[in-house]
């Protein structure tokens, strides 16, 4: 697992969880810098996601974006299955919030 220091960081490849499509996905959100995803919602860039690419993307990449979201605030680095049970939980909350 990649873990870089947050701080100095400056590719979203760098990120844990990031590789080449996911880095894609999220220059598609006019997110290029990983100090970005500060304070983003990781169901609201999925829904946004979905509607640019007019596709359903896997709810597993909410799980991604809660995993770069949480560390680039400050969290460990995880790997992004850990963020399942928290969006299914949080999915069965609100229905709405994403696709």
């Amino acid at each position: 697992m990649k873990n870089p220091n947050r701080k100095t960081v400056s590719q979203l490849e760098q990120l844990p969880n990031i590789g080449k499509a996911m880095a894609k996905d999220l220059h598609l959100l006019e997110i290029h810098h990983p100090k970005q995803l500060i304070g983003k919602d990781g169901f609201q860039l999925h829904k946004k996601l979905c509607t640019l690419t007019a596709t359903k993307h896997d709810p597993c990449v909410i799980d991604v974006f809660l995993s770069v979201i949480h560390f680039m605030e400050g969290g460990e680095a995880l790997p992004w299955w850990h963020y399942t049970e928290e969006r299914k939980k949080a999915s069965g909350k609100n229905e709405n919030r994403h696709v």
